[in-house]
This record gives structure tokens, sequence and C-alpha cells, in this order.
């Protein structure tokens, strides 16, 4: 990186919801529609199963950005499991303020198994808007460094 805002390519954790947003990735992806590649996925059943300390551990890790997708609501597999969601990524948000995180750094969308095109498009404008954040400060830090926190 020779320090250029515009050479800076964000790291991204994706947690999506199995029954809907994997899908819509899934479903954008065999469309051969375009989206960033620097986005890593992990499929959870339900976003409710999303404990706020994997989100937490992943940013004091050097993760730029979280993503978390699932079903809308009223629509979850598994009954209330992304109204919980949604509750922890408020708390969460709030929590990554006091720790000196930009709360920015954590996004929470909608995706339908059928919305291929705005799964592509969120993962763009979260991207977009996670390289205008810059860097994780917490990046930085040695393994030691960060295991104090």
């Amino acid at each position: 990186m020779s320090g250029k805002p515009n050479d800076f390519s964000p790291k991204i954790l994706a947690f999506l919801c199995n029954w809907c947003s994997y899908a819509g990735a899934d479903l954008a992806g065999v469309s051969r529609m375009q989206y960033p590649s620097n986005i890593r996925v992990i499929r959870f059943m339900c976003t409710g199963r999303i404990d706020p300390i994997f989100i937490i551990k992943a940013l004091t890790n050097g993760v730029d950005g979280v993503l978390i997708a699932g079903c809308h609501p009223g629509e979850c597999h598994y009954g209330k499991g992304n109204l919980y969601t949604r509750r922890r990524v408020l708390m969460t948000k709030k929590l990554l303020e006091c720790i000196g995180i930009e709360p920015e750094r954590l996004h929470l969308a909608w995706v339908a198994a059928s919305e291929g095109p705005k799964f592509a498009e969120v993962v763009k404008d979260f991207t977009e808007q996670t390289k205008n954040l810059g860097p994780n400060p917490l990046a930085v830090l040695t393994k030691q460094e960060r295991t104090v926190l």
C-alpha cells in the first residue's frame, strides 16, 4: 500500500443467514453479478445465533468491517431470530463506540433468497463505506497487543 486512499482494500467479514442471505449471495454469484471480492463469508443457520463477541473479536483481530445479512423481519425461518439480531446490532454499535471503534464498521441488512442484485448492492455500498473509513485502527496492533483487549 502506498498510502493513497484508493489503494486501500478493506477486509470485510460477512455473517449470512443460511436460508435467505446466503441463498441471495449464491444467486448473485450464479447470475455473475459484480461485487467486491474482499468479502469473506461465514454462514449461520440464523443471524439470531450471531453473538456480539464474534463481531468484536473480528474487529479486534483486524477485520475492517462486519456485514450481517439475514431474512427480512417477519420472515425468519426460526421465528424471531432476525429481530433479536437487530437489537444485538444496535447494542453492539454502542459498545463499539465506547471502545473506540467506529460503529459504521458494522452493518445489518435484510436480503431475501431471491434478492441477488440487492446482495451485490449491499456489498458494494458497505465496501465503499468501509473504504471511506480507512483501515481499522486495531489492524496495526500486534497479536500480543490485541490479546490485551
